[in-house]
C-alpha cells in the first residue's frame, strides 16, 4: 500500500463515516491510471464538512496494482507445485511451473484487476487490511488461472499460432495436444488455492460455488461459437439472437461477472438483488467487450493484440458476419456462402472486402458509441446500494480499447 493511500484511509476513517468513505473511496482508485481527484476531508463538531478536493496523481494505478500482483505470483506457484513436491513427483513440479509460468501472467490482468478494484471500492475504509488484501489478490490470480485454463483450449480450438506475443503453448514441440491435460490441470490448481487460502471462512462455499457455475456456463458458451459442430458451415445459424447467447456466456459470465461477483462475495455482501443488478449490467458490458473482440480480430492491429485472429477462417458467429447477413443481397450472400469459413488466402480477402462494401467499421463505430451512451445510462439508473462508479470504471476501461 502507498503511502498516499494509507494517509488517506486514515483521513476517511477519522471522518466516522462509513458510507460516505465507502462512496469516496471510489474517487482514488484509478481503474484506468489517469488523473483522478484525491479529496481532503476536514470534520466538523457535528456533520462533515465540504470537502476541499485537490488533483493529484492517485498511486494506486493499475501499472502499480500489476507490480503487487506480481508480487504475489511466487507465493502462487509456490503454493501449487507444493502439491506436486509432497507426492515426491519431481518431474511434475518442472513441468507445472513451466506450464504457470508460460500461461498464466503476460496477459492485460482484466479479470484481476477487476476484482481488486471491485474489493477496494465495495470494502469500508476500516476493513481493508494487509491479509484482507494479500487474500484479495489470491482472488485476482485465481481470475487469471481460469483465463489461462480458457486460453490455452481456445489456441487449441482455433489453431491460434500467437497468444500474447509469443507461439501459443500447444504449438511447442515438446507440448503438442498434451496442453490439453495442462489445461485442466490449470484450472484444478485453482481449486485448490481456493481450497488452501479460503476454506473455512463463510466466502468459501459460496465462491466455489460461483467459479463452477461460471466456467460450465462458459464451456457452454464455447461450445455455441463452433455453430456447425461438426457439420457442413449452415450460415441461417447465423442470427443476432445466437450471437447474444455467445457472448453472454463465453464471454460477460467469467470476463465481468465472475470477478465482480467474487469480490461481492469476498466482502461480505448478501443482498440477492445488488448481486442482480450487478449481473445486469455486467452482462450488458460483456456483450459489448465481445462485439470489440470480433472487431479487433478482424481489423486490430495485429503488434497491439499480440495475436492473429482467425475468425473468419474457423467460420465463428461474430457480430461482424451476423450484421453482414442482415445487409447483403442475394448475389453477396453467395460469397459468404463460398468464402466464410475457408483458410484459403484469397476467399479471407474476399469476405474482408464484402465487410468493407457493407461499411462493417463504420457501422461498428457507430455501434460502440451508441451502446456506451445507453451503457451509462443504464448505470445511472442503478441501486445507490452499489457503487456506480465501479461500473462507469469498468466501461470506460474497455471503451475504444485497442487490444
Amino acid at each position: 500500500m502507498s503511502i498516499a493511500r494509507n494517509r488517506l484511509l486514515l483521513i476517511l476513517k477519522q471522518a466516522q463515516c462509513k458510507n460516505l468513505a465507502r462512496t469516496m473511496s471510489l474517487r482514488y482508485i484509478s481503474y484506468t491510471n489517469k488523473i483522478v481527484e484525491r479529496a481532503v476531508y476536514t470534520s466538523g463538531s457535528d456533520n462533515m464538512q465540504k470537502a476541499r478536493v485537490t488533483t493529484k496523481s492517485l498511486q494506486l494505478t493499475s501499472q502499480n496494482e500489476t507490480r503487487e500482483l506480481m508480487t504475489v505470483w511466487p507465493d502462487i506457484v509456490q503454493d501449487i507445485v507444493s502439491v506436486s513436491q509432497k507426492l515426491n513427483l519431481p518431474d511434475v513440479t518442472e513441468w507445472l511451473t513451466r506450464v504457470l509460468e508460460y500461461n498464466v501472467p503476460g496477459g492485460k490482468n482484466t479479470r484481476a484487476l477487476m476484482l481488486l478494484y471491485a474489493y477496494y471500492i465495495l470494502t469500508p475504509a476500516d476493513r481493508i487490511t494487509r491479509e484482507n488484501v494479500y487474500l484479495a489478490r489470491i482472488l485476482a490470480w485465481c481470475m487469471e488461472l481460469l483465463q489461462a485454463f480458457l486460453l490455452v483450449l481456445d489456441d487449441i480450438e482455433d489453431r491460434s499460432l500467437i497468444r500474447r506475443k509469443q507461439l501459443c503453448w500447444y504449438r511447442h514441440e515438446d507440448v503438442g495436444l498434451t496442453a490439453i491435460n495442462d489445461a485442466v490441470l490449470i484450472e484444478s490448481v485453482m481449486y485448490h488455492l481456493l481450497r488452501k487460502h479460503f476454506k473455512g471462512r463463510e466466502c468459501y462455499t459460496v465462491i466455489l460455488e460461483t467459479c463452477q457455475e461460471i466456467m460450465m456456463k462458459t464451456l457452454m458458451g464455447q461450445c455455441l461459437e463452433f455453430t456447425n459442430f461438426g457439420k457442413t458451415l449452415n450460415l441461417d445459424r447465423f442470427t443476432m439472437d445466437r450471437y447474444d447467447d455467445i457472448a453472454y456466456y463465453k464471454t460477460a459470465y467469467y470476463t465481468f461477472i465472475l470477478p465482480v461477483i467474487v469480490a461481492m462475495h469476498f466482502v461480505g455482501i448478501k443482498s440477492q438483488k445488488l448481486f442482480g443488478q450487478a449481473t445486469a449490467i455486467l452482462m450488458k458490458i460483456g456483450h459489448f467487450y465481445q462485439v470489440q473482440d470480433d472487431y479487433l480480430s478482424c481489423y486490430g492491429n495485429r503488434e497491439v493484440l499480440g495475436k492473429i485472429g482467425t475468425d473468419i477462417e474457423e467460420g465463428k458467429c461474430t457480430w461482424l458476419a451476423v450484421t453482414a447477413l442482415q445487409r447483403v443481397t442475394p448475389e453477396q450472400r453467395n460469397i459468404l456462402e463460398e468464402c466464410y469459413g475457408s483458410t484459403d488466402s484469397e476467399k479471407v480477402k474476399r469476405v474482408r472486402k464484402l465487410y468493407q462494401d457493407l461499411n462493417l467499421p463504420r457501422l461498428y463505430l457507430a455501434y460502440e458509441r451508441e451502446t456506451y451512451g445507453q451503457l451509462n445510462a443504464h448505470i445511472q439508473q442503478m441501486s445507490r446500494d452499489l457503487p456506480q462508479e465501479l461500473f462507469r470504471m469498468i466501461l470506460n476501461d474497455i471503451y475504444r480499447r485497442t487490444k
